[in-house]
This record gives structure tokens, C-alpha cells and sequence, in this order.
């Protein structure tokens, strides 16, 4: 049952035009050799895989000087992201001017994570970590010394703002999209660690060593990440009926239930539990375009959190889209339509 809910969401996934591939995407992997994790365990391979678009274009001393890099929301792959919106002919970050490199990051997608054998002896990254295993991607494999612009989504808006403190300068650019720079904390914490929970109590979970999926905990984690992620907006405009509501309920569940591991869930939630870059704000100096939504559940407006952080980055730009029936919620920061015009200003500076 998980394998084949597991298979039509990858289906969806796939045909949806936010979610479409180009042809010219080459896809590799960085072995990264004894990588040491901020908890002090230690891999002596670390795997990063990534899908690159474009080629790289160098300068006399053979410096790249065309790349950008997009990171991705917690649970999910670089190869997830927007690339009909945003890397076609013409498009914003058109793919025959700019590398565009899209990691999987650790615990993702074909990146090495629990799932592949380890399982809870994995070492239990963090933020740091991803953005450490990213910076050596880049340098070791890839030869990227410097970037155009990194943008990230969720997770990979928590990154950028990592990037922009622990490596200033590194990226010319900041594109953060549905983060704020603050400790998780509170409600956002508390959905994380519930889900966390919910595997933890299910019985067939056995300390991580199951050998079928504990379904009953993944079921609730995957109906929390739905209502976490969920636009009340437009549902309610959408699916005004009972009948309706829970038909598209079934539909949304079948696309977010089984997608991952049980284990790898566990360490991709946990993975944001010492994330706070407010201390250290005043590093970024590069310019910043940093968009929320204002219907965005895990990261909620009105904290008076935007206003603070951004008066603390001079050359950092916030732009809060309101809610409608047409923004997804916190998944709004996938559908490119919403910030591209904003995104080309900004690479146009």
C-alpha cells in the first residue's frame, strides 16, 4: 500500500507544471570524504546528489561565474522545483545563462540519509551540516567558488539565512521564501516534534528498526504536514461543501502520505532544532529579497519578527503576499508566479 500511494504521488508529482523537469538536466554526485557533523559523529562518505541545468561559464582565471543555487523545503528533492517557471528560454534564470545547481540535501532524496542503512545510527544532522555539505558540493565537485544568487523555499529559506552568516559573500544574492530568522520555536516547533512523536509511538516503529512501515505514525505526520501546509483561504472558497472538503481531503492525502521513510521523516523534522541565525543578522549585507505569505501557517505574520530582521539587513527587501483564494498557503513559495517579477529585479542589480 505504501509503495504504490508512495508511486501516485511521485505521478502527481510529476505532472504537475510547477514540479516539471527540462530534458537538459544532468544529474550527479558529490562523495564527499570524512565529513564531521556538528554533534561530532563522522561519515567517512557523505553522498550529496544534485541535478545541475546549463553549463558553467568561467572567466580568465577559470572562476565560475554563472551559478546560482536553489535548496529545497523540508521532505523534498532539488529536482522538485519550478523549473518551467523559472529556467526556460527567457524565463528569470534561463538555463542558457546560468548554472543552476539543485541539491538534494542530506536525509533527501538520492543524498545519503537514515533509509539507506543506518537507520537511527545516522548521524543526527542539522542545519549547519546541510549548508556545510552544500559549501564542499560546490567547492570540491562542482568547482564553484562563488554564486549569482542562492534561493531557497522553507527549509532552503532557513539556508539561505545559514549561508548568509556562516559564508558572506558567497552568494551575491539572498532569495529566502517562507522562513523567518528566529529559533523554531512554539506552534511551529510543536507540529514538528508531534509528528516526531506520532512515529515514535507507533508500534511497529521498534526504535527505528521496523521492518514494515509503521503506517499509523506516518498517517499522522503526513495529516499534520497537510494542515500545516494548507491555505484556509482558498480551501474554504475551493470546497465549500462537506461533501466536497473531504473528497479533496482524500485526493490531498493520497499525494503526501507514503512519500518517505519513517526514519528519515524523524531526522528531516528534528534537523531544525538548533536553527537561529537572529544573533548574526547584521553579516548579511548582500542584497535579499525575502518573501513570506501572509497565509502561511508554519510562519505566520504578525509576530513583529519581519519588520525587526529586515531593519537589521539594509540591503534585505520583505515582501508579505497576502492571502486569497489563490496562494497556497505555506507552499505558496512554490508557485513562482507569485514572486518571479520580483525575483528578475533582483538579479537584475
Amino acid at each position: 500500500m505504501l509503495k504504490r500511494l508512495a508511486s501516485l504521488a511521485l505521478l502527481l508529482a510529476a505532472a504537475s507544471p510547477a514540479h516539471a523537469q527540462l530534458e537538459s538536466a544532468v544529474e550527479g554526485d558529490a562523495i564527499l570524504k570524512d565529513f564531521a557533523f556538528g554533534t561530532g559523529e563522522k561519515l567517512p562518505e557523505l553522498r550529496i546528489h544534485y541535478t545541475t541545468l546549463g553549463k558553467p561559464q568561467r572567466d580568465r582565471q577559470g572562476h565560475v561565474t554563472n551559478a546560482v543555487m536553489i535548496l529545497h523545503g523540508t521532505g523534498g528533492t532539488g529536482k522538485q522545483l519550478f523549473a518551467n517557471e523559472l529556467f526556460g528560454p527567457g524565463q528569470v534564470l534561463d538555463a542558457s545563462k546560468y548554472y543552476v545547481i539543485l541539491p538534494d540535501n542530506i536525509g533527501h532524496g538520492g543524498s545519503s540519509k537514515p533509509s539507506d542503512g543506518l537507520k537511527m545510527a545516522f548521524p543526527r544532522y542539522d542545519y549547519d551540516d546541510m549548508v556545510a555539505a552544500q559549501y564542499r558540493m560546490l567547492t570540491e565537485k562542482l568547482g564553484v567558488t562563488k554564486l549569482k544568487l542562492i534561493l531557497g523555499t522553507s527549509m532552503g529559506c532557513m539556508h539561505a539565512f545559514v549561508w548568509g552568516e556562516a559564508h558572506p559573500g558567497f552568494a551575491e544574492r539572498l532569495a529566502p521564501f517562507a522562513c523567518l530568522p528566529v529559533e523554531i520555536a512554539g506552534e511551529n516547533r510543536m507540529w514538528r516534534t508531534l509528528s516526531i512523536d506520532a512515529i515514535k509511538a507507533d508500534p511497529l516503529w521498534k526504535d527505528g528498526n521496523y521492518t514494515d512501515p509503521p503506517l499509523s505514525g506516518l498517517r499522522t505526520a503526513a495529516s499534520l504536514s497537510m494542515i500545516a501546509g494548507a491555505n484556509p483561504y482558498a480551501l474554504q472558497a475551493q470546497y465549500p461543501t462537506r461533501e466536497a472538503a473531504e473528497k479533496y481531503k482524500d485526493e490531498a492525502f493520497a499525494r503526501t502520505f507514503g512519500r518517505n521513510d519513517a526514519n528519515d521523516t524523524i531526522y528531516q523534522f528534528d534537523s531544525s532544532r538548533n536553527y537561529n541565525p537572529w544573533a548574526n543578522l547584521e553579516k548579511i549585507e548582500v542584497p535579499m529579497l525575502w518573501i513570506n505569505s501572509a497565509d502561511d501557517f508554519i510562519n505566520p505574520p504578525g509576530y513583529g519578527i519581519t519588520e525587526k530582521a529586515a531593519a537589521r539587513m539594509p540591503a534585505a527587501k520583505f515582501i508579505l503576499i497576502p492571502a486569497s483564494a489563490e496562494t497556497k498557503g505555506h507552499s505558496t513559495h512554490t508557485w513562482a508566479k507569485f514572486w518571479k517579477d520580483d525575483l528578475a529585479k533582483l538579479m537584475a542589480e
